[in-house]
């Protein structure tokens, strides 16, 4: 045994902290942490994100004749002690190789080896088959290949056993990709019939149904408050003279004219009652409770469940959308408020879910003029991704009144001491249980998603609606958090013509978006919204390639054009076909990117040197807003443009035919522009052949 070894070894004597090199979050106390020889090492004080969940490595999976090596390698990775060229891991990526090394001992177990170091290339063959068998997807047998693979990268850190061949060499293991190679972004887009009803649903529910909820939940929180189990939680005293309050609470029924709350049986709910009271149901057993009960019910009848006072105010097509709210529903309708505010920030803003997860009570900022005008709203939150510090850089969102709107019912929604606008609300499911960070998991709001679209096509189904969320392909669309911030980059790219959800023009929002969240953290949306323009670019260049005799070009830049364009043909045709998967086209148009640029009036064949539109960094490629079409030498005119000019001028034509309705100076305005824009169409539709550059 090397001096190395032996001084690892007697390390393992000392049984150190597993997280000692790590950075932990505030108030963990060191002395509480796993150490070494715990079979159970607790990784939760590692966790720095308030959306992640609690995370533990559990040994006793491991077949305990590899037990120390799987905790040697753990702890290397945890403790930084890498091999060169190594790179460092999250405690979700060890996580994740724990359980790859744990599958391999178990096989490796099964078949009698006796040491790792005694593996052969025959063994490694026959796992790669072993994983080829299970059905598991590719990227899970890659992910599991890894992990072995650490066994022998790590070899120097694991004095008691390791493997002695590289895995890598393995003529069945060459063909893996490598990890290092950067995956393409595989998250799909929302369908549009999916996104816009799921909107406009999240949009009702923050400004038409949330003031119904907020108003029943002030009424909801001091009734759970008494449930029985909250009572013993909080060693609640006795109640006394339980008959008097139990006559003042049926006193109060009997003014309202309103029907018990109703149990098992038709009989009246003496857990709500005991609610109302704050006793235990056990105490209106007695006789004379019984007694009282029995009067009341007898007068006033009894209900089907427990229902809350607090009436609904919204109305849906001129109809209540509840007719009375159960306390027993407080909890999905809560959910369901918290969801449609997720939405609705997530999508009208494009922060990641771990961004949103960390928005807390007091993020919402609001600029207004002398006049009290609103002319700026930011949020505050936290960004991780592509930023040094693990625990998150702070970073600001510029965002509209819907997103201000939905982080208002968060903090009303939120009891008052909790901060964290995304935390499990109360009553629900895992509420009291022991959180790792105090948010929602991704896995949770992927949960709420699938049960709010179940909410909404349950609505319309018993309301006869016809605005649900439809199937697509036969099935319910798998909504999942990383969805929406790429569904936003798409739409803004193409700028339909119209708005969704009659709400937000996606003009304005990419202005709105790109003047704070995009240039405040290494966030990326901007590389994503143009990535999306790119193909959007490239799809229609890909068109004039295929139909090219449909689409003439003309103006002064048109010869130009037609050599770019060729040159583009080349490189986007295979065997006779165009390429219209979009990851190969954007593969294509980052490398042989002709700088065509397709607009309503003109088509640009950008040159920076030439352009007469204001950019501050020309490499960026045209402003299409600031354009000069009829001055500028980089202008070309598919027969699209020249519809749109064509029309653009009728509409001048119209204006000036209402005679002494305009100004003077604005008629000689219109004037000039109808005889410019006629002159240029006139060149550039009549001349034989096409100008040159």
């Amino acid at each position: 045994m090397n001096t190395a070894a032996a001084a690892r070894l007697h390390l393992w004597d000392a049984n150190p902290y597993v997280l000692t090199k790590r950075q932990v979050r505030r108030g963990t106390r060191r002395a509480e942490t796993s150490r070494f020889h715990d079979d159970i090492w607790t990784l939760t004080p590692a966790i720095l994100q308030r959306h992640k969940n609690a995370l533990i490595l559990n040994f006793t999976t491991v077949p305990e004749r590899f037990r120390i090596t799987a905790k040697e390698l753990c702890y290397a990775l945890l403790s930084l002690d890498l091999p060169p060229g190594e790179r460092v891991s999250n405690v979700e990526t060890i996580r994740g190789y724990h359980a790859g090394v744990s599958q391999f001992l178990t096989w490796v177990d099964s078949r009698g080896i006796p040491t790792l170091a005694s593996i052969t290339a025959v063994d490694l063959d026959a796992y790669n088959d072993h994983i080829l068998t299970t059905g598991r997807s590719s990227s899970w047998a890659a992910q599991l290949r890894y992990a072995v693979r650490l066994l022998w990268t790590y070899s120097s850190k694991l004095p008691t056993d390791s493997l002695a061949l590289d895995p890598g060499i393995v003529d069945s293991w060459r063909q893996v990709a490598t990890r290092n190679r950067p995956p393409e972004n595989a998250t799909p887009r929302i369908p549009e019939q999916v996104i816009s009803p799921l909107l406009t649903w999240a949009l009702i529910w923050i400004n038409e149904l949330a003031d119904d909820v907020l108003a029943a939940a002030a009424e909801w929180r001091p009734l759970h408050a008494n449930t029985r189990l909250n009572r013993r939680r909080r060693n609640a005293p006795r109640t006394t003279g339980i008959a008097a309050q139990l006559g003042v609470v049926l006193r109060r029924y009997r003014i309202e004219g309103r029907p018990l709350p109703g149990g098992k049986k038709g009989q009246p709910m003496h857990s709500h009652l005991a609610r109302e009271i704050g006793c235990t149901p056990g105490a209106l057993i007695a006789k004379g409770c019984q007694e009282l009960l029995t009067k009341a019910a007898a007068e006033l009848g009894v209900a089907d469940t427990a229902y809350l006072r607090t009436p609904a105010a919204a109305f849906l097509d001129g109809e209540p959308w509840i007719e009375q709210i159960p306390y027993a529903a407080m909890e999905e309708l809560g959910r369901m408020l918290q969801t449609a505010a997720w939405i609705t920030i997530a999508y009208l803003s494009g922060m990641r879910d771990s961004e949103v997860k960390h928005l807390k009570r007091g993020c919402l900022e609001v600029s207004r003029t002398e006049d009290g005008h609103i002319y700026r709203r930011k949020i505050n939150s936290l960004a991780f991704k592509g930023e040094d510090d693990p625990v998150g850089v702070p970073a600001t969102w510029i965002v509209g009144q819907p997103v201000e709107r939905a982080i208002q019912l968060l903090e009303q929604l939120q009891p008052r001491h909790q901060d964290q606008l995304f935390a499990i609300l109360p009553g629900s499911r895992g509420h009291l249980r022991t959180n790792a960070t105090g948010a929602k998991s991704t896995q949770q709001t992927n949960n709420d998603l699938a049960a709010f679209t179940d909410w909404i096509n349950d609505f319309c189904h018993q309301r006869q609606r016809r605005d649900g969320i439809p199937l697509v392909n036969g099935q319910r669309w798998n909504l999942t958090t990383s969805q929406f911030r790429r569904t936003l980059a798409w739409f803004i790219a193409r700028q339909p013509g119209g708005v969704i959800a009659g709400a937000m023009a996606y003009r304005h929002h990419r202005l709105q978006m790109f003047e704070g969240y995009a240039g405040t953290s290494a966030s990326g949306f901007r590389a994503e919204v143009e990535a999306e323009e790119a193909i959007a670019r490239g799809e229609h260049l890909c068109d004039l390639v295929v139909n090219h005799d449909y689409h003439p070009l003309t103006g002064p830049a048109a010869a130009e054009a037609e050599t770019r364009l060729l040159d583009f043909q080349r490189h986007v045709t295979f065997e006779g076909k165009i390429i219209t998967e979009p990851r190969r086209l954007k593969r294509v148009m980052d490398r042989h990117d002709p700088h065509i640029y397709p607009g309503q009036h003109v088509t640009c064949v950008y040159n920076a040197d030439r352009a007469l539109c204001r950019r501050d960094d020309p490499a960026e490629g045209p402003s299409l807003p600031d354009c000069q079409p009829l001055a500028c030498r980089n202008v070309t005119l598919s027969t699209d443009n020249l519809d749109a000019l064509r029309h653009h001028r009728a509409r001048l034509e119209r204006a000036l035919g209402r005679g002494g309705l305009t100004a003077p100076y604005l008629r000689h305005r219109l004037e000039q522009q109808h005889a410019e824009i006629g002159a240029f169409l006139d060149k550039y539709t009549s001349a034989p052949a096409r100008e040159t550059t």
